[in-house]
């Protein structure tokens, strides 16, 4: 099994990508999913959090508040990189819980938005990074979240930049044209990751 960390910028159409290599066959990942599901009531994440933080960080019917998590860790990077460290090994564990129901497979695509911040690059075999014009990104971003352009570009700034995901990349889809182009990309990418399988002999019979 080859494993193959999936990445981008906030709207570079990271989502689109991984529905394209879904709709090839693909298993896919998705860590965003897996954190979310981590801090539902009763999950170990949520019990960890609340371990570490107290109940002021849940709402009457024991859900977290990820409002009030956000505030109290967006000023204090401190407190921020404690809370990395009780969620991201819980994470990586789950990760690693489905890839084992993936052992036939080929390639596995693992959908990690902040792979680079994170370095979770260490994890994966390889890396597949989307990019897309900044602009591009930016439109899409207030249109799809509904927020200002001064937030948008603060979203933007607060990843990594193109240059370092790139730095990292093994391969880099540039999202910049028509979703046939994009699928066209996909295609070509999936199909040289499946070749390095094959090569490793780590494609399933």
């Amino acid at each position: 099994m080859l494993r193959v960390g999936l990445t981008g910028g906030i709207a570079a159409g990271k989502s689109a990508v991984a529905g394209e290599l879904i709709k090839r066959g693909n298993p896919v990942i998705d860590s965003d999913t897996i954190a979310r599901d981590l801090v539902e009531p009763g999950a170990p994440g949520l019990n960890a959090l609340v371990g570490r933080l107290g109940q002021d960080i849940l709402q009457p019917d024991g859900h977290l508040d990820r409002s009030e998590l956000r505030q109290r860790i967006f000023s204090d990077d401190a407190l921020r990189a404690e809370v990395d460290a009780l969620l991201h090994p819980l994470i990586l564990r789950e990760i690693e819980q489905q890839l084992q129901s993936h052992l036939n497979a080929p390639v596995v695509y693992i959908d990690i938005p902040l792979l680079v911040e994170k370095g979770f690059e260490k994890h994966v075999d390889k890396v597949l990074v989307v990019q897309a014009p900044e602009a591009s990104r930016l439109a899409r971003l207030v249109e799809r979240d509904d927020v200002s352009e001064q937030q948008a570009r603060a979203a933007m700034r607060s990843q990594a930049t193109d240059e370092q995901r790139a730095a990292v990349a093994d391969h880099v889809i540039v999202n910049d044209g028509s979703l046939q182009e994009l699928a066209a990309a996909v295609k070509t990418v999936d199909e040289t990751f499946h070749g390095i399988a094959l090569a490793n002999g780590t494609a399933s019979e």
